[in-house]
């Protein structure tokens, strides 16, 4: 069997028990794997698992989630006789633990990376790049998101499924993107998701991220996950001088709204709106 077999033997059962988050992560670790796909998993020695380390060029987080994955496969593998070593316990990530001191820098767009993405601002595949960024909303947010629950004429979209209490909030869509959601929201009339593929079907993540997201920026040779999306506009509104609390209501970070306060208290959509539109 192949890696690419193992992988989705293994997949199809594990997925089913695990929550949608940690799928997400398994998924984004298995892209990195690519060169390995069509290896007999067999022969694999350490080597080549350690080159997919060594030559992926992630953070130590996303490292550890790799490492996981490997773990995982082996020991799928192992109580399948189909091979006999497990080479997951020898990985070394522990090298790349410290070492990312410019992280933040790494992990955002520049100012002229984002300038690159808006010269092709009428390709509706880097629309949703800009969507993302404009708005510091979770790739697996805007993807799940639904036409219900987006309104156009007051500028925001409410996140109905999100990973925490706070995530649950009301988003402004920022002037300099609104004419995307329009075309989006428009676009595919059958579909129920803003978002949704030539046939009107609603992105998985998995093709979202690797047939559009990543082949979109490497035609311009930038290279950032969509999770670098977020902590961009967070520094975006933070450069504009935006005040913490706000910024915490928009992204859905602890501490911005208590419950008590999300239902009695009255909504103005207007001052979050006042604020993405400074960036």
């Amino acid at each position: 069997m192949t890696f690419k077999e193992v992988y989705e033997n293994w997949s199809s059962k594990k997925f089913l028990t695990i929550a949608h988050s940690n799928i997400n992560g398994y998924k984004a670790v298995y892209i990195i794997c690519e060169e390995l796909y069509n290896k007999e998993f067999r022969k694999l020695k350490f080597v080549d698992l350690q080159k997919v380390v060594d030559d992926c060029n992630k953070n130590y987080p996303t490292l550890i989630k790799l490492k996981t994955l490997f773990k995982q496969l082996y020991k799928y593998a192992l109580k399948n006789d189909i091979c006999e070593k497990d080479y997951a316990a020898h990985i070394d990530i522990v090298q790349y633990k410290n070492k990312n001191k410019n992280k933040q820098e790494r992990e955002r767009f520049t100012d002229d990376e984002i300038q690159e993405i808006w010269k092709k601002k009428d390709d509706k595949i880097y629309q949703t790049i800009l969507m993302l960024i404009y708005s510091g909303c979770r790739i697996s947010e805007l993807l799940d998101l639904k036409k219900e629950n987006v309104h156009l004429e007051e500028q925001y979209f409410d996140i109905m499924k999100s990973k925490t209490e706070n995530g649950l909030r009301k988003v402004p869509i920022a002037d300099k993107v609104l004419p995307f959601f329009e075309k989006w929201y428009h676009n595919y009339p059958e579909c129920e998701y803003l978002l949704g593929t030539s046939k009107g079907r609603h992105f998985k993540y998995n093709t979202y991220l690797k047939d559009y997201y990543n082949y979109a920026l490497e035609k311009l040779d930038i290279h950032h996950t969509p999770h670098c999306c977020r902590p961009t506009f967070i520094l975006m509104l933070a450069f504009a001088k935006v005040d913490q609390t706000t910024i915490k209501k928009i992204v859905g970070h602890t501490g911005a709204m208590s419950l008590t306060e999300k239902v009695y208290t009255h909504f103005d959509i207007k001052p979050l709106l006042n604020a993405v539109n400074q960036i």
